[in-house]
């Protein structure tokens, strides 16, 4: 539990946070989700030279209704976040138990991840993930918004914040399990599963700062930030004021320069924390 002169000292606002989630929710639009089918997507297998060859044929192939698959195809397509959810919710009414509502759920915690309505996102991820466990763009986005949007004044706020972990948890064991897409390369499939360990690994890391537990937020956001590509600066920051609480002042002051060389609304204090922690003894 946080003191309130923790929470005072630590001083990350409401506007530093959601520029960072702006930032990321492009990040996680332009890199795609495992969830989303597209609706002319079928699966292939390699040819007797080990080469992609035609489409695979399943044995029975399900029948889908024309409407049912129209209606899937526009929700998919459609890019306008407000659009995306009246059409995702009025798809889910109409066909409750169709093939595609796995990967609707999903795509719809990505419209409400990018509209910032977190009551809805949160909703719809609890439904995502009752369709399916194993769903590591949900889990992994919701278990790092949760400690980002986390308020002391929240009474469901330590649920959720147990919620976050449980999530990222389960993520990290599912990923190095995930099979590779056929529409990916091996390294486009490799940087995507590592910017979801990162993704898991700075969600525990906030998580745990939340709570006080310097110790295994360092370790958490070390992983989070040890991948080339890299570039939040909340993990950084974050980074750097556990490390000064656990007096690692010489780490702290390199994680609030790589914080002060990412331009955004936290690059000013980042700059200013690396004197404060060279200058600590």
């Amino acid at each position: 539990m946080k003191s309130p002169s923790m929470r005072y000292e630590i001083g990350i606002s409401v506007i530093v946070l959601v520029v960072a989630l702006a930032f990321a929710a492009i990040s996680y639009a332009e890199q795609g989700a495992y969830g989303q089918q597209s609706p002319s997507q079928q699966p292939s297998k390699p040819d007797a030279s080990g080469q992609k060859g035609q489409p695979e044929v399943p044995k029975e192939v399900p029948k889908v209704d024309p409407k049912e698959q129209a209606d899937y195809k526009a929700f998919f397509e459609a890019g306008d976040p407000d659009k995306k959810v009246q059409l995702g919710q009025d798809f889910l009414q109409k066909y409750p138990m169709s093939q595609y509502a796995t990967s609707v759920y999903s795509q719809l915690v990505n419209a409400y991840f990018t509209k910032q309505d977190w009551n809805n996102l949160y909703d719809t991820a609890e439904k995502a993930i009752a369709k399916n466990p194993d769903d590591v763009d949900v889990l992994t986005l919701v278990g790092w918004i949760i400690p980002h949007t986390y308020r002391s004044d929240d009474p469901d706020g330590e649920k959720k914040l147990d919620k976050a972990v449980n999530y990222e948890k389960h993520a990290l064991e599912v990923i190095p399990t995930l099979p590779k897409p056929a529409t990916l390369t091996d390294e486009q499939f490799a940087a995507a599963k590592a910017d979801r360990l990162a993704q898991a690994h700075s969600g525990l890391g906030l998580v745990y700062f939340r709570h006080g537990d310097y110790e295994n937020s360092v370790k958490e956001l070390q992983q989070a930030t040890k991948a080339a590509g890299a570039a939040d600066a909340t993990d950084f920051y974050v980074l750097g004021f556990s490390l000064q609480k656990l007096n690692r002042n010489s780490e702290a002051a390199d994680a609030y320069l790589k914080c002060g060389q990412i331009p955004g609304a936290l690059q000013d204090r980042c700059k200013q924390s690396v004197t404060q922690a060279q200058s600590a003894k």
